[in-house]
């Protein structure tokens, strides 16, 4: 499970990591990142029968149910918000009880209530405010948005906390501002760390990295150095990376709570080689360099170990899950599950990914860590498929089975034909004008409330579609 996201201001939304600004958008708005992960703490295990046959009935007879649209080109907010008058596809959806948010790519955020099926109100406070992304702070219920501006060539992140209680009032601009004496102009970034309880943050002009608390947001202690090229966090420490020297890193582990320095220590590297990557779980190093093995080094006894490079290539994305002491990696649509001695332990039976960079915005692992839903393509038993539909596969993470698959051969019914009277809420609210098919082509953002069992998609269109049993 990935432990923090980063977050990065350029005018275009990208779903990345780490959030930094970067006045300069991607062509595809997109880049390799893990997300989502970050929202859900550890959970116990269960057992793995129980696990396996539960999940077959939670995603059994999933059918489409509800649509929503983020598009409203008649609002009266339209003169103020001129986003608002274009279609953009769903980049990112959050959900917090019973509000399903969902972000554009134009930097639009609607809000809608699942009771009510009812668009609350855009997130979008102020004109010329392009909401780059969302976290959802469990520690206080509320929903921080990360935006640019206009005003400043959108050069700047600001972020901005709203109750959720406020949201569900139609009341968007009840929120109050976070990080105001930082200034993240690019490279700074953002990084909210849920695992942890804390937030990350890099003032690229006085280089200053500073530790917030994600509860209150008081700030808890800063790391001043401009050797310090990268941060990487895990639960409880954080890795310093320093610029490499000709044949070696410089690295330190902290103590995540006070700053505390755990460990110093330099890692041999290959000379005139490049560095893929440097990865921290636990008391795990990962190290790879090109054209060069991945590197396993335990950092409390120093024992290092192998693995070849033909055997694991570099993969465009992670995903840690701390709980199994397992990652995933993705690589040309694929996904395959490791362990720490460099072992590669699952390979999916019909998970082929929809997205070939890895658009981690179509995965959701479990709070469990043994299920991954994710936007696939048909497989070629799907002889009926139509058209450019994909389908969105449920496979248990340990075994690599693919334990139940939403596409548009196995859905029970239409969405039109559920069964309720005229006056069904449903057709009042939320009429869903997607056939099943066109509900799963060009899926660009997946969700799933695991708390109500339902899985939301966003496509191309800025349509947001709801599946549930």
């Amino acid at each position: 499970m990935e432990v923090g996201r980063r977050i990065s201001a350029s005018p275009r939304p990208c779903s990345v990591r780490r959030v930094s600004a970067n006045k300069r958008p991607r062509a595809d708005g997109f880049v390799n990142c893990v997300k989502k992960l970050q929202r859900r703490e550890i959970c116990s295990k269960r057992d793995r029968a129980f696990s396996t046959s539960n999940a077959l009935e939670r995603f059994r007879n999933m059918r489409l149910t509800d649509e929503y649209d983020t598009h409203d080109p008649k609002g009266q907010f339209l003169s103020e918000f001129p986003l608002l008058s274009k279609r953009a596809k769903i980049i990112e959806i959050v959900s917090a009880h019973d509000i399903v948010f969902a972000l554009a790519y134009s930097g639009v955020c609607a809000a809608f209530c699942r009771e009510t099926n009812e668009r609350l109100c855009f997130m979008n406070v102020s004109p010329g405010e392009v909401i780059r992304s969302l976290f959802y702070n469990k520690n206080n219920d509320s929903l921080i948005t990360v935006s640019v501006y206009s005003s400043d060539s959108f050069s700047s992140l600001k972020c901005r906390s709203t109750r959720i209680e406020y949201i569900r009032r139609g009341k968007p601009d009840a929120g109050f501002a976070l990080f105001e004496s930082e200034s993240l102009k690019w490279p700074g970034f953002v990084e909210f760390d849920d695992v942890n309880g804390k937030v990350l943050t890099y003032s690229a002009q006085d280089s200053i990295y500073k530790v917030f608390d994600l509860k209150n947001y008081t700030m808890l202690y800063s790391i001043s150095d401009k050797h310090v090229q990268e941060i990487k966090i895990s639960p409880g420490i954080m890795l310093l990376i320093f610029n490499r020297a000709t044949s070696h890193v410089p690295l330190k582990i902290l103590s995540i709570e006070d700053g505390t320095v755990l460990k110093s220590f330099n890692h041999l590297l290959h000379r005139n080689k490049k560095v893929e990557f440097i990865e921290q779980f636990n008391e795990k190093l990962l190290v790879k360099q090109e054209s060069e093995n991945l590197q396993i080094l335990d950092v409390r006894n120093t024992e290092l170990m192998e693995v070849s490079k033909t055997e694991f290539m570099t993969p465009s994305a992670f995903i840690f899950l701390y709980e199994n002491q397992l990652f995933l990696t993705f690589r040309n649509r694929t996904v395959s599950v490791w362990n720490f001695r460099g072992e590669r332990v699952t390979s999916f039976e019909d998970h082929m990914l929809w997205h070939p960079d890895c658009n981690t915005n179509n995965i959701y692992i479990t709070c469990d860590q043994d299920l991954i839903i994710s936007y696939c393509k048909a497989s070629s038993d799907d002889h009926w498929a139509e058209g450019n539909a994909g389908s969105i596969n449920i496979s248990n993470i340990l075994t690599g089975k693919c334990l139940a698959k939403i596409n548009s051969t196995n859905h029970p019914l239409e969405a039109d034909d559920c069964g309720c009277s005229s006056n069904c809420s449903k057709q009042k609210y939320s009429p869903v004008r997607s056939t099943v098919s066109e509900a799963l082509e060009d899926i660009t953002a997946l969700f799933y409330d695991e708390e109500r069992n339902e899985i939301y998609t966003g496509n191309r269109h800025g349509l947001v579609h709801v599946w549930s049993n």
